[in-house]
């Protein structure tokens, strides 16, 4: 890898690449002699939005053309919102790193210049997992599915297409949004997908990436890799509606699992708490249990 010039490779949406410049920021304020670029691209996930991720292949569609680039050398990292990355990650693109986690948590957002939602309209909402858990919070709205980024969506529902949006607050904070918040929902009312908030580095097997010494949060990782240990073990992606999040209580961490069964059509939550050192093993055990409990018919 060039020692002197680092390319990061980013989905070419707004938030995507102020997510590569933070990254970008940290690299640069710590080795002041490097050249670090930003690489665009516009991933099938990103081409492909007039159906819902789970008819098109999943959340492989949002990293397929940036793992392309690393491999051949285009670029030297990737930046990725951890919860559009596949649970499965090759082991010659290793995640490097794991940002601190912004506001984990999903919100609603209204029309500018609207206080309630208009029961007339649908809610837009993008992912299984949302919808699920907004049938208990909202039963008497209609959900219909949106696609695109966040600026798309917004627009969407600023003219007049939707009673509200369900949306990750990361992403709104990040772009200096948050006043859009109407609502926040805690993690009781809905498990977020498992690494919202949270941004990954990704990068080549055998690469010196000394440039990103002390970037990445532990509590973040131990949290991070929790959640994906219990997704993973259910087989879950954007096709089936799985959640998991997990917080780190002095030296404790405390994990909320949501387990949705396909033949049932019915979901299970539950939580478990243990030594943080132990998050990967929790979250496998969390994943059994509620499983198990679902298959015995211990349904919500």
């Amino acid at each position: 890898m060039r020692t002197n010039k680092i390319v990061i490779g980013s989905r070419e949406s707004r938030l995507a690449v102020l997510q590569s410049e933070m990254v970008q920021d940290y690299i640069k304020k710590q080795n002041p002699d490097m050249e670090v670029e930003i690489l665009t691209m516009k991933t099938t996930g990103d081409k492909i939005l007039d159906r819902t991720l789970d008819k098109i292949g999943g959340k492989g569609l949002f990293v397929k053309e940036l793992d392309k680039a690393l491999i051949e050398k285009k670029s030297d990292l990737s930046v990725h919102s951890l919860k559009d990355m596949p649970m499965e990650v090759s082991e010659a693109l290793p995640l490097l790193a794991f940002s601190p986690r912004e506001d984990a948590r999903d919100v609603l957002v209204l029309p500018e210049g609207r206080e309630e939602l208009d029961k007339n309209k649908p809610i837009g909402c993008s992912s299984r997992r949302r919808i699920l858990q907004l049938k208990a919070l909202y039963p008497d709205m209609e959900v219909k599915s949106i696609r695109g980024n966040l600026q798309t969506r917004l627009r969407k529902l600023d003219s007049g297409e939707y009673a509200g949006l369900i949306l990750a607050a990361a992403g709104l904070k990040r772009l200096g949004l948050g006043e859009r918040i109407n609502r926040y929902f805690t993690p009781d009312e809905m498990i977020p997908a498992a690494g919202q908030g949270i941004l990954a580095v990704q990068g080549r097997k055998m690469e010196d990436y000394g440039c990103l010494e002390g970037y990445c949060d532990e509590n973040s990782w131990i949290c991070g890799m929790a959640e994906r240990a219990y997704v993973r073990f259910l087989d879950g992606g954007c096709s089936s509606p799985v959640a998991a999040y997990a917080e780190i209580e002095g030296e404790e961490i405390y994990i909320r699992g949501l387990y949705y069964s396909e033949d049932k059509k019915s979901f299970l939550t539950g939580n478990i708490r243990g030594k943080k050192e132990d998050g990967e093993a929790l979250g496998i055990s969390l994943a059994e249990r509620l499983q198990a409990a679902v298959e015995k018919g211990e349904m919500q």
